[in-house]
């Protein structure tokens, strides 16, 4: 059953109960177990299950679902059909995750491992090879051998750099002094993204175990996850998975009896986006106020407490035992030529399979979106998608066929990042979207250096001039430079990728802005003050539905008459939209 955050907020909670009173009931606790995971990743279809033998796979479960559950599928080996996946488009049942589109165009290395552990069960991380990779390498490895298989894997950082694994470790194994630190970078706050909450919840002890693998290979004693404190989840999971190692001799001093030495300390980030970035959340994670330093001093030679120190993000650390046990050759035979191994993404936005997503680096956006995610909700057509995080770009359906690697993306005005994958339909209006992202990365910006600071903030007021009618055709030059000198002049990542919303709709979507500047319209019927609430009188039955729902009394009309919508009252907030069943609301 999965445990992960997204299926307790559908009522997995409610669920596990009723199936643990049903086993009970039927007498069935010794022939059972029920295991309680992390994600799954099929997120839309929570709360789920997988009851082997037969890999069948329940879907959208509710509490009183647990009896047929017991008495049928546990107790008779029956498959209960109103329970099996659906297809939205051809109606087909699906009785394996093998079954399903969603799974089956994907390479999951790191998600599948989730099912398989009880991410509170030592013993469950153990049973499936976990920590063979630490015996492996302490028998048979010296760190430099560690390094090499790293570097033979091509890992670059999942954390939206991709710099070179190998190369940072190699750095700081050879930078000067004694005491050095590796840190696990948990802080996870892209809108939308939640691959590292779904590793660290659903499989902690892998996470350590690749920090500790780590460790070994740069000459490290010490650990740090560093963890948003809104991850309540994640925070007593990691915690858990901690003290579980400590008490079971795999952290500490002298690790299975090889002389190793290592521990770890959870840590909980403030909530602000920008400790994301390495050198503000090492100021964070020593107290400091949590703002990026110049990038001329490197954390490998100068990190926490002045110390060498690697800082990678919670999925590269995850890549590392499997390359281990598995060699670097068998990673690096996955993705491209600069891109190795597979990526985990989160797919969201107008999409019918919202969830994550693992894919060998190289994979199109065609594939993700369409193919996985099964494109957009029935009658509306997808437009865009916005990739790598709030500071990523918008790219055309006409760039759906670019390989979803490092370089591919960076060329086309996007980036991987972090792996946050938004998609768009028709409906959505692309100034708004640049106006929504430089909304939040204004907010997020620590203030210190001055373009970043301002820059954002000036380009904001041009996207937001534009969106409310009062934008003026030079103000698209303007925009230009502005985002050009945020970029160039900003000290750390999130200033220096915050002009992407603006330059990539500006690049591909130069029609929207000029609908709103020269025909103070938006095509989209998104820009409130641009567009005009109506009510088509041939569609409308009069049933009311519309006028009931209405927060603001802005429609009005007889039972069974056309209705009508006064302008001065009407907010525009769409909900009368969401609420006819006829078609019958025209935005203009």
């Amino acid at each position: 059953m999965c445990g992960g955050t997204g299926c307790h907020a559908s009522r997995a909670d409610d669920v596990i109960h009723a199936l643990r009173s049903e086993i009970k009931k039927n007498k069935l606790e010794h022939d059972v177990r029920l295991r309680i995971t992390g994600c799954h990743g099929f997120c839309e279809q929570g709360p789920l299950m997988i009851i082997d033998p037969g890999n069948i796979f329940y879907c959208r479960l509710k509490p009183e679902h647990a009896a047929d559950i017991v008495t049928r599928t546990l107790a008779k080996g029956q498959v209960v059909e109103d329970l099996l996946y659906t297809d939205p488009v051809s109606g087909a049942k699906a009785q394996t995750e093998a079954d399903i589109p969603f799974y089956r165009a994907q390479d999951r290395q790191l998600l599948s491992q989730n099912k398989l552990v009880d991410p509170l069960s030592l013993d469950d991380y153990i049973g499936s090879g976990g920590y063979a990779a630490l015996a492996k390498a302490l028998a048979e490895y010296s760190p430099e051998e560690i390094i090499e298989q790293v570097k033979i894997s091509g890992l670059r950082g999942r954390g939206g750099g991709g710099y070179p694994t190998a190369k940072k470790w190699a750095a700081c194994r050879a930078a000067a002094g004694e005491e050095k630190y590796v840190i696990c970078n948990a802080d996870e706050g892209d809108p939308g993204a939640y691959m590292d909450r779904c590793l660290l919840e659903g499989n902690p002890h892998l996470v350590i175990e690749g920090m500790m693998l780590g460790a070994m290979a740069i000459g490290a004693q010490h650990g740090y996850i560093y963890v948003r404190n809104e991850y309540p989840l994640a925070v007593k999971h990691a915690r858990t998975a901690v003290e579980k190692a400590r008490a079971a001799g795999l952290l500490g001093q002298n690790i299975l009896g090889s002389g190793f030495t290592f521990d770890v300390l959870i840590a909980r980030g403030g909530g602000a986006f920008v400790c994301g970035e390495s050198t503000a959340l090492i100021a964070s994670l020593e107290g400091k106020v949590g703002e990026p330093r110049a990038k001329d001093v490197h954390t490998v030679s100068h990190g926490l407490w002045n110390k060498p120190t690697a800082l990678n993000n919670v999925e590269t650390w995850a890549n590392v035992p499997s390359i281990i046990n598995n060699g670097g050759a068998w990673h690096g035979a996955k993705g491209t030529k600069g891109s190795k191994g597979t990526k985990i993404f989160a797919l969201t936005g107008r999409v019918q399979n919202t969830g994550l997503v693992e894919v060998p680096m190289g994979t199109t956006l065609r594939t993700i979106v369409f193919d996985i995610g099964g494109g957009a909700p029935a009658g509306r057509q997808v437009k865009a998608v916005q990739t790598g995080g709030p500071s990523g770009g918008c790219l055309p359906v006409d760039k759906f066929d670019l390989p979803v690697d490092f370089e591919a993306l960076r060329e086309a005005g996007s980036m991987v990042g972090s792996g946050g994958i938004v998609v768009m339909d028709d409906k959505t209006c692309m100034v708004d979207v640049a106006k929504y992202f430089l909304t939040f990365l204004r907010d997020e910006s620590c203030g210190k250096c001055s373009t970043c600071r301002l820059g954002i903030d000036r380009m904001l007021e041009i996207v937001t001039d534009i969106t409310e009618g009062r934008g003026r055709p030079e103000q698209l030059d303007l925009l230009l430079d502005l985002a050009d000198t945020v970029s160039a002049a900003s000290l750390c990542g999130l200033g220096k990728t915050a002009s992407n919303p603006v330059l990539s709709t500006l690049k591909y979507f130069a029609d929207e802005y000029h609908a709103h500047i020269d025909g103070r319209q938006c095509p989209a019927g998104v820009c409130r003050e641009l567009i005009e609430y109506s009510i088509d009188s041939d569609n409308c039955t009069g049933c009311g539905t519309c006028a009931r729902a209405c927060p603001h009394g802005a429609i009005q009309g007889a039972k069974k008459k056309p209705h009508a919508i006064d302008p001065d009252l009407c907010q525009k907030c769409g909900i009368c939209i969401s609420v006819c069943k006829f078609d019958s609301i025209l935005v203009s």
